[in-house]
Formats: structure tokens, C-alpha cells, sequence
């Protein structure tokens, strides 16, 4: 990892608690979709957050910080930002970035800004000439937390090989077209066979915890899931 010192370009509210941040590197550095950076905020306090752009951007690199002042873990980084407009980071960390070269479908669980993660695959994907498909299954405790929901769906219907599917705990009685419940079972519920892609998750700890368990005991070979929380829980 190189330590690098960086420059605030944006900090922008997408909605009322989860901040995109944008970094001005002074070197490009190379990294794979889908792994994060830590921010120093001391000599023994580095804090991670999954890199939201793609390596073809080289001069900058976006995060998705979810902050509330009840969240000093997250705050704190957006309270330095505004304080000193830089941050000096660690980068890059990770090994469950985007793997090209497999011939397998790949289908992306997100809960809350682990969204930011499955960004970074799914814009990479895209990109690319790959005809695989790719589905996103992103869930959030109501419509508002799901916080680039327009723009997915703009997305889904100009790309073919792109499925979003949102899903909500908690949706208004109408004008809600997604899922309502939980994204684990309903990604359980949704797909015939687990072990015909490449699943790719980020969230809370104990949303990946439930998910790996759930995952690996409806057929999905433990080689297919990516997630850089498999590797502490």
C-alpha cells in the first residue's frame, strides 16, 4: 500500500446520513474494482472504506461515507474533511476485487453503503466488452436509504446485461416497484442456483455472516463469494 496525502474535491450529501467523497490523488495508483483504502486518523487508527470509483479514473478516487454524529467511526472522518480539506490515506487494501477472467455470471449483494463496493464491480463490469450478466441486489431499510436508486434504474434499462433489484424493509403502501423484506432471503427466494455465479457482498458484518452461512448451505462453492468481511468473521 502507498501513504498518500489527498485533497477533498467534494463532499456532497446523497441523502440524509451517507456522503460522497471524492479524493484528489497526487499520483495515479493502480488498484482492482472493488477494494477500499484506510484512512489515517492517527499513528494507530486507520479506518477502511471501499473505494465507489474504478481504476480508469486515475486522478481521483470516490467513497461513500455513511455518517451521523450517533457514529463517531464515521463521523469523525467526515468532521476532518470539512476541518482540514485532505485526507492522508493507505491505498490500496483488499483481496475480493473484480475478477475479470471468470466465465461465471456475476450477482452483487449490498446492504447500506456496502453499495459503494458493488459500485466500484458493476461500473467496471459495464465497461468492459464481457457479455456476462450481472445483477445487484441492494437493500436498505426504506426507499431514501437506497441512495443512487434513480440512476440504477436508468442504468438497468439501457444495458441489457444489467439487472437491479432493490430491496426494502419498509416501503410506502404504493409507488414501490422493488422488494420489500430482507436482502438475503429475498437473493435466496430470487435465484434458482447459487453456484451459477460469482457473488460479490458487502454490508455489515453480521449481514455477510448470515449471508456466507445461508449462501454456502444452498449449494454456492465457497471459492464463488468475494467480500473482504469474509476474512474477519
Amino acid at each position: 500500500m502507498k501513504q498518500l496525502v489527498t485533497k477533498v474535491r467534494r463532499c456532497d450529501a446523497l441523502n440524509g446520513f451517507v456522503y460522497l467523497v471524492e479524493l484528489e490523488l497526487p499520483a495515479p495508483v493502480d488498484f482492482v474494482a472493488g477494494q477500499y483504502l484506510m484512512v489515517v486518523m492517527g499513528e494507530r487508527d486507520e479506518r477502511p472504506f471501499s473505494i465507489a470509483s474504478t481504476p480508469a479514473q486515475t486522478t481521483h478516487v470516490q467513497l461513500h461515507i455513511g455518517a451521523a454524529p450517533d457514529n463517531p467511526y464515521a463521523w469523525e472522518v467526515i468532521e476532518k474533511i470539512r476541518q482540514d480539506g485532505e485526507l492522508t490515506v493507505k491505498i490500496p487494501a483488499g483481496d475480493a476485487g473484480y475478477t475479470a477472467t471468470s466465465e461465471r455470471p456475476l450477482l452483487l449483494v449490498a446492504g447500506g453503503t456496502g453499495f459503494s463496493y458493488t459500485w466500484s464491480i458493476l461500473q467496471q463490469h459495464l465497461s468492459s466488452s464481457s457479455e456476462r450478466s450481472i445483477e445487484l441486489y441492494w437493500g436498505g431499510k426504506q426507499p431514501q436509504d437506497l441512495y443512487l436508486h434513480d440512476q440504477l434504474s436508468v442504468l438497468a434499462a439501457s444495458d441489457q446485461r444489467f439487472s437491479y433489484r432493490p430491496v426494502v424493509e419498509s416501503s410506502p403502501q404504493n409507488g414501490w416497484n422493488g422488494f420489500t423484506g430482507l436482502v438475503i432471503p429475498t437473493v435466496l427466494a430470487e435465484t434458482a442456483n447459487l453456484a451459477d455465479y460469482d457473488i460479490y457482498i458487502a454490508g455489515r458484518f453480521e449481514m455477510v455472516r448470515v449471508a456466507r452461512d445461508a449462501f454456502i448451505a444452498a449449494g454456492l462453492p465457497r471459492d464463488q463469494l468475494f467480500g473482504d468481511a469474509l476474512a474477519f468473521i
